[in-house]
């Protein structure tokens, strides 16, 4: 594999990421709230990654009676809807440790409703999801949506009936984040991955998103370098926004781990689905590590390729060039890659992601390598991340003062990882006095915007 010297700027956004990470309280040990010991029927005090589990489980048990449910992160309990006034599903939810909290419209009523904006209202700039907090369906139009099309939108809404759906507009456009990142490199795109992943076969991989899939079948670590993997499924656009990556060495060992940034890392452990106002933390190339919350699920967004369905909506920021990139939560879990929105760091905005637990069944895939990390074999996977090197227009050519900086390495923000495999995988490796960081498998970088290069 090739050796890479990562320029200073780049570390000087990884050392900004990790501020971020201090202020977020990612690596704290005692951050989580376990659930608690008491063994009286009531609300359980549970960690953000068990919230789902719970809220899957009461939607099977009470049906037509579920209308969605999301994680009071300042209490630490998980909130269920119960349609109506109903004291026998009400003792249920409380039975099982949840909150019942009474609304007018079933889970069922909102997804109904979402189908008709899909089959009416499929109009570019546009998305829905639905949001338990509000129980309505949260519809968003860019600045795109105009005219017929704005009249369009708010009067199919409007059909929908009162109080099953808002609308709002957003600054800026939906889109794939087409630019930026500086970590494989396919054909004139360039991307990241999201997470390290063993492919149903027993080979290493990894996913990235969609967009990134069918832009190029093979990958290399460098601009010109020689392939070091290749896609083996992509869905974009449709029913998700994901992709399988094969490494092409099959004795490639690549770490389950989240680079961010400082020479620190998040091991994954888990795939987890997500949680309407859950934390979640966001690892990109462009802005490094950022934070926020779930907003919606079961998100549909019509960008100009296509519509793309089944994401996560947050208000996470992301910018051109953290596509494909790592959500992911405080204890480990992986959540989703960074698939598309809109607005920036600046200002803020919407951005969607592709669960990564719907990923790995389509691909049957499951998550991590198992192998320890070190092998250094197959580094395209990892370069890359939280730190990397990005342009600020679409279609730049990256530039890399690398080649000419020897001593700029000292922090591969970009999950570079070290040969020996101990930044587990994340790998924002100090690399020794040299500052060589050697690009080796596995970074769960979190960059992963396809840019055209030319």
């Amino acid at each position: 594999m090739s050796h890479k010297r990562i320029p200073k700027r780049k570390a000087a956004i990884a050392a900004g990421s990790v501020a971020a990470l201090g202020a977020a309280a990612l690596l704290l040990p005692n951050a989580n709230a376990s659930q608690t010991d008491a063994k009286d029927a009531g609300p359980k005090t549970l960690k953000a990654a068990d919230a789902s589990d719970l809220a899957s489980l009461l939607a099977t048990q009470l049906g037509d009676a579920y209308g969605g449910a999301y994680y009071d992160a300042a209490k630490k309990q998980v909130v269920v809807n119960v349609v109506g006034d109903n004291s026998k599903v009400a003792d249920a939810v409380k039975k099982a440790g949840a909150v019942p909290r009474s609304v007018d419209n079933s889970l069922a009523a909102l997804k109904s409703a979402a189908r008709t904006l899909k089959t009416d209202a499929t109009i570019p700039g546009t998305a829905w999801s639905v949001d338990p907090k509000t129980n309505q369906l949260r519809v968003t139009a860019d600045s795109t949506v105009t005219g017929a099309n704005w009249n369009k939108l708010t009067s199919t809404v409007g059909s929908l009936g009162s109080g099953m759906a808002t609308v709002k507009k957003s600054a800026g456009t939906f889109k794939t984040f087409v630019d930026g990142g500086d970590a494989i490199f396919g054909g004139g795109a360039r991307c990241s991955l999201g997470f390290n992943v063993t492919a149903s076969d027993g080979s290493p991989a990894f996913l990235t998103a969609g967009h990134c899939g069918v832009a190029a079948k093979q990958w290399s670590d460098t601009q010109d370098g020689a392939p070091i993997a290749t896609v083996d499924q992509a869905t974009f656009p449709g029913d998700g926004d994901f992709s399988l990556v094969k490494y092409d060495d099959p004795n490639t060992q690549a770490n389950s781990a989240v680079n961010v940034g400082n020479g620190q890392s998040v091991a994954i452990n888990q795939a987890a689905d997500a949680a309407v106002g859950q934390q979640v933390f966001r690892m990109g190339s462009t802005t490094g590590l950022n934070d926020g919350n779930v907003t919606g699920l079961d998100a549909t967004v019509n960008y100009p390729e296509g519509t793309v369905t089944g994401l996560i909506q947050t208000d996470v920021c992301a910018e051109p060039g953290d596509s494909g990139g790592s959500l992911f939560t405080q204890d480990g879990s992986a959540i989703g890659l960074t698939s598309g929105g809109s607005g920036d760091c600046t200002v803020g905005g919407e951005t969607f992601f592709q669960p990564v637990t719907t990923a790995l069944t389509a691909t049957g895939a499951t998550l991590g390598a198992g192998a320890g990390a070190g092998a250094g074999a197959g580094a395209g996977a990892g370069a890359g991340a939280g730190a990397g090197d990005a342009s600020a227009t679409a279609g730049a050519e990256p530039s890399d003062p690398a080649a000419s900086d020897p001593a700029a390495g000292d922090q591969s923000g970009a999950g570079d990882q070290s040969g020996t495999g101990d930044q587990s995988g994340a790998g924002a490796a100090q690399s020794g006095a040299a500052g060589d960081n050697q690009s080796g498998t596995g970074a769960d970088d979190g960059s992963g915007m396809v840019s055209s290069n030319g």
